[in-house]
């Protein structure tokens, strides 16, 4: 008899914490450019570093998690964001604004890291005397993509009323990481089974698989970054709009988005990971294209609002990927901290990119970018759909680690 499904909603809340940042860098770039002296590559620059911080966490942590003990780890990453997405909220001193990024940037991937090595273990069935969650890796990762589609979104409409200044998206990355503290009480002491710790070794499964997307990925998320850092200057200076239309322009985007995650959801492993991931990354590249090109609200909106639909499905799918690859969650931790490293030079990579060669030619760049990425993370997936068939009916048991139940 299977175990009820319950809701594990303290990984849902950190996974919510340590991916505001990066969802909120649009308006944290442009912020740091009009509230403080900084110039767009400056400001830029300041944003890449917050992201590459949130990358060493991860590659820091990446098999520490569960030796360290995930509720103490996230306490560290919460308390990091506080301290410094708040004290970088509260000063107008740039290095003080830089170093309080970076700390809270690290903060920010020491609490993903942690999210990502309790999702990859959801997929282990539960065992005598081991707390579970009865839940497993996909659906919970649509449920904090869910969470930060919706709050980022919340604070895209709300920061351009609350006056100008950079303070506003820091403020309120730090009070989100205040806010999911009571959760960590809820976090077991042991990320996953102890049978699937020792079954699993020091050796990372999958080693090939497992590489070839950690070496994707960092491309994948630095064009996905690259367009997402310059967004909002292409929205003003491009396509002539307020600041309050773009802010609204990516709210109703990441609303979508939300739609996106529900269905990638309820489609879960029915079509594989190979096309959602492959056919959605040629159609993000299109998207990027159309984004960079604009000049009016139409064209503007319509390939921000199609991207950040597509976005979060092909993310999930990704996630879920990386998650499948190891069931100690080491993989999910090492392809995100890559995909944070592809992040961190994003807004750097397109603030270059449009100064030298003009936003519709950095668009097309990154389109062709992603289109030559998306090779080997199909590759990936149909590689591990193919291990997942093969070795199906040695996966009959009780006592089996469902890995292909993580789309």
């Amino acid at each position: 008899m299977s175990a009820p499904r319950t809701t594990p909603w303290p990984l849902v809340a950190l996974f919510t914490a340590g991916y505001l940042a990066p969802y909120l860098l649009p308006t944290t770039v442009g912020r740091l450019a009009s509230g403080l002296p900084l110039s767009a590559i400056q400001a830029g620059a300041v944003g890449s570093a917050l992201l590459l911080s949130s990358a060493t966490a991860g590659f820091l942590l990446a098999a520490r998690v569960d030796r360290a003990g995930p509720r103490p780890l996230a306490r560290l990453g919460l308390l990091l964001a506080v301290l410094g997405y708040g004290g970088a909220a509260l000063t107008t001193a740039v290095p003080a604004v830089v170093a309080g990024a970076a700390i809270g940037g690290f903060g920010s991937g020491t609490i993903t890291a942690v999210a990502a090595t309790g999702i990859a273990a959801l997929g282990v069935p539960p065992r005598e005397g081991v707390r579970a969650w009865g839940s497993d890796p996909h659906r919970t990762t649509t449920l904090g993509l869910l969470g930060v589609s919706a709050l980022a979104g919340a604070v895209y409409l709300t920061v351009p009323h609350l006056g100008p200044g950079h303070a506003q998206p820091l403020a309120a990355i730090a009070l989100t990481a205040l806010a999911v503290w009571p959760l960590t009480a809820r976090l077991s002491p042991r990320t996953a089974p102890a049978a699937a710790r020792t079954a699993a070794g020091s050796r990372l499964p999958h080693l090939r698989s497992g590489l070839l997307l950690a070496a994707a990925m960092p491309c994948w998320s630095a064009v996905q970054n690259s367009l997402w850092g310059v967004s909002g200057r292409i929205g003003l200076t491009q396509a002539h709009l307020s600041e309050a239309t773009v802010g609204a322009v990516f709210a109703v985007a990441l609303g979508t988005g939300l739609l996106g995650v529900i269905g990638a959801g309820a489609l879960g492993p029915r079509l594989g990971r190979a096309l959602p991931i492959g056919l959605g990354t040629v159609l993000i590249a299109g998207c990027i294209a159309l984004s960079a090109s604009a000049t009016d609200l139409t064209s503007f909106a319509t390939g921000e609002i199609a991207w950040n639909l597509l976005y979060p499905v092909v993310l999930s799918y990704v996630i879920g990927l990386a998650a499948a690859l190891d069931p100690r969650g080491r993989w999910a931790v090492l392809v995100g901290s890559a995909s944070s490293l592809g992040t961190a030079v994003g807004p750097m990579t397109g603030s270059l990119l449009a100064a030298r060669a003009g936003f519709p030619a950095m668009g097309t760049v990154l389109a062709v970018a992603l289109l030559a990425v998306a090779v080997p993370l199909t590759a990936v997936a149909l590689r591990r759909r193919t291990t997942t068939v093969a070795t199906g009916p040695a996966l009959t048991d009780g006592t089996a680690v469902r890995l292909d139940v993580a789309a």
